[in-house]
């Protein structure tokens, strides 16, 4: 991953955070906010130093034996490099896409996944909070995705970057004008998307699984969308806290 890109996108939005948030749960309380924010980060660079450690020479391997044995798609497929660079951005990305919906599906999954949907105050750093076993996990079977679709380390690094970037941008706790947020969210996941992603209502929470392009739920029929987005409350409602409003 380009470390420096991350980080420069990290700043911008962290900027944007400050100057014009859209709940601005910290307000003024600056400690609150740097507990939050660095227990987020502190989890982001145990996982990236994690993969680097273990996974990222098993990623090289597995690409270099994939174009010396002409194996995978794209080691198959002769495309002019533009169609070559289209197709190894979405094909990566709707696994991706496939890869969250698992999760939600999948209760020991989910077990895990729900570290992440936890944050109730969700911000930019909240896209660095997963738990180790979900990013040991989604690093194991990248290893067979790069070997089927033939893709190169410098194309998943390249991939990862953008579609990290963009992650950045809809965890982050900033608003933009309606109109401008509509128009992007038929491409790319948007901030108003992926709050309504990380709401406590279930039904609300499992939906719009994009992580970089938004048409994958609106393919797969995953899409919702609300125009109140200033009253969604983030976290996870357990099931005894959903049986016992139910019955009430």
């Amino acid at each position: 991953m380009h470390v420096p890109f991350i980080v420069l996108i990290l700043a911008i939005l962290l900027g944007w955070e400050y100057w014009k948030p859209f709940f601005g749960f910290f307000k003024s309380d600056w400690r609150a906010r740097a507990r939050h924010d660095g227990f987020n980060l502190a989890i982001g660079i145990f996982n990236g130093v994690l993969i680097t450690l273990l996974f990222a020479s098993l990623w090289a391997a597995t690409a270099g034996w994939a174009a010396s044995a002409h194996f995978g798609l794209f080691n198959v497929l002769e495309l002019p490099l533009w169609a070559h660079w289209i197709g190894v951005f979405l094909l990566l990305d709707v696994w991706m896409y496939l890869w969250h919906r698992i999760n939600h599906t999948i209760p020991f999954l989910w077990r895990f996944h729900t570290f992440h949907h936890s944050d109730t105050q969700m911000d930019v750093t909240t896209a660095s909070r997963f738990h180790v076993v979900e990013i040991v996990l989604s690093s194991l079977l990248r290893i067979p995705v790069i070997a089927l679709l033939g893709v190169s380390l410098e194309e998943l690094v390249i991939y990862e970057a953008v579609m990290f970037a963009v992650v950045q941008f809809h965890h982050a706790d900033i608003g933009l004008p309606a109109k401008l947020d509509t128009m992007l969210s038929w491409v790319i996941v948007t901030p108003n998307l992926h709050k309504v992603h990380h709401s406590e209502w279930q039904p609300e929470t499992d939906s719009n699984y994009g992580s970089l392009f938004s048409f994958w739920d609106r393919l797969f029929r995953s899409r919702r969308m609300r125009t109140d987005v200033e009253r969604i409350r983030f976290g996870v409602r357990l099931k005894s806290d959903l049986d016992e409003n139910d019955s009430g």
